[in-house]
């Protein structure tokens, strides 16, 4: 058992009779930033967090934020609107005004800490869009830890109501949701099947009535197979009917897979899980190096590229935009990186370009806590689709691309938030004992059609709005300030 205490000399850690001096960091120092502007922040009550979906509803702008579990120190945060101790779950701003958002409501999610816990991921859609969602409704679909998806009414922000829950799972994580379709690609754990994480696609065009399509994953995943099990997926996106496609991502930090599959067939096709039934709405796979996985897999197709404009073919080109998760701590593993995919040829594709934050700008693996992506911006709103890409990059904060070219990815902006009080240590074994600092651990960003940009912290750190500076604002094409 580990015990921090913040001393005027830094952060000391003690640990079975040893102590380990940490790095001694300056609360309330100023951030770093470059082209990016800090609006407003909230605490979000001191709470580890993961994915924030912001919801135009109505004339308000309300953010939905996931959270992970607590930590070992703090499991249950006490929540200052109730005065009591709650699991880490859902927190519920209202950022209408992004230079004050105002914190809703926390809604508790499953007891435990870290993965086993909280309710990471959200996503949002509006009743009316919905075919057979009511009206006057807005759905939540969150994840509750590691064991079911729940469906939330949300239309009072500030009192959501349950409307249904799909339990009986060992492991949730980062799901997709139609809401033009109300198909959803739940990640999830289904107890029969080998693999921690697959996918689980139902039909949630009546939010409180699901109807389950079908299981789906890699061949070797499924029940009763045999050998070896193919790496975990971490997440889906879907184009819809109208692009027909989905872009699964797995392998997070080592041995990833992009792969693209044929919704239709997906959908419509033989759902016993067999290999052959596995295989069929497969498109292509691209193994990626066992030093890199698939976070995220975002697709950007027809994308005009400027160089190409005089050339007889390839004008336009299909993207796929790859981002890394980060795991070990000060740079305890391989560089995890942004990666752009030319799938114009869709059984053939390739890698066309990376990108990452110089180490030596910042002397990030010595600042303590993961170094590396994460996650992207998902929003497909055109304020800066196919034009810019935002990416999370831990102690490194996030960076602003401009992708335009994405032969040629170009940093043209970043944020890192300054540290608080609240921001949790990260620690890396030692000889007798352990080493931790105190750093940013920028997780996920989300931008809304306003332009503004959310990131969220996983070291406790809280909520930050931001808006583009300078000449990042020409990228997108957004007005100068």
């Amino acid at each position: 058992m580990f015990r921090c205490v913040l001393t005027a000399a830094g952060l000391v850690l003690f640990a079975s009779g040893t102590f380990v001096h940490a790095q001694k960091q300056t609360i309330g120092a100023p951030p770093e930033a470059s082209n990016m502007k800090l609006l407003g922040s909230n605490d979000l009550q001191a709470r580890s967090a993961y994915q924030p979906t912001i919801h135009h509803q109505g004339d308000r702008w309300i953010a939905y934020i996931g959270h992970h579990g607590g930590t070992d120190d703090v499991p249950a945060p006490v929540n200052p609107m109730t005065g009591q101790a709650e699991p880490n779950g859902t927190s519920i701003v209202d950022v209408t005004d992004p230079a004050h958002p105002k914190y809703l409501r926390h809604l508790p999610g499953q007891e435990g800490k870290y993965e086993s816990g909280g309710a990471q991921m959200v996503r949002v859609c509006d009743g009316k869009s919905l075919p057979k969602g009511d009206p006057n409704a807005v759905y939540m679909l969150r994840t509750f830890g590691s064991e079911a998806h729940e469906i939330w009414n949300v239309a009072d922000p500030a009192s959501p109501v349950l409307i249904t829950r799909i339990a009986g799972l060992k492991d949730t994580h980062k799901s997709w949701w139609e809401c033009d379709t109300g198909i959803a690609f739940l990640v999830s754990g289904a107890p029969d099947w080998r693999t921690r994480r697959m996918t689980q696609i139902y039909d949630l065009s009546d939010p409180a009535h699901p109807q389950k399509i079908r299981d789906f994953g890699l061949p070797g995943q499924e029940p009763g197979a045999t050998g070896a099990v193919p790496t975990e997926l971490h997440g889906p996106i879907s184009t819809g009917p109208d692009g027909n496609r989905v872009y699964f991502g797995y392998g997070t930090n080592k041995g990833g897979i992009l792969q693209i599959v044929d919704r239709d067939k997906l959908l419509n096709g033989p759902k016993e899980p067999t290999p052959d039934n596995l295989r069929y709405p497969e498109i292509a796979r691209m193994p990626m190096s066992a030093f890199n996985g698939a976070h995220t897999t975002f697709p950007m197709l027809d994308m005009p590229v400027a160089e190409f404009a005089e050339d007889k073919d390839g004008k336009t080109r299909d993207i796929v935009m790859i981002v890394d998760e980060a795991i070990l701590n000060e740079c305890g593993e391989a560089r995890q990186m942004v990666w752009f995919a030319d799938v114009t040829t869709e059984t053939r594709p390739m890698m066309i370009s990376s990108y990452t934050v110089p180490e030596a700008s910042g002397q990030f693996c010595q600042r303590g806590g993961r170094f590396g992506s994460h996650s992207s911006n998902e929003s497909m709103a055109p304020v800066y689709y196919k034009k810019m890409a935002f990416i999370a990059f831990f102690n490194a904060g996030v960076r602003a691309l401009d992708i335009r070219d994405p032969y040629h990815p170009r940093e043209v902006g970043y944020f890192i938030p300054g540290i608080t009080a609240a921001t949790d240590k990260r620690c890396i074994p030692t000889e007798g004992g352990a080493r931790c600092k105190v750093a940013i651990q920028t997780n996920n960003v989300e931008t809304d059609d306003r332009g503004y940009i959310y990131i969220v912290d996983r070291a406790n750190t809280g909520l930050h709005i931001l808006e583009l500076t300078g000449p990042a604002r020409a990228v997108a094409g957004l007005p100068r300030t």
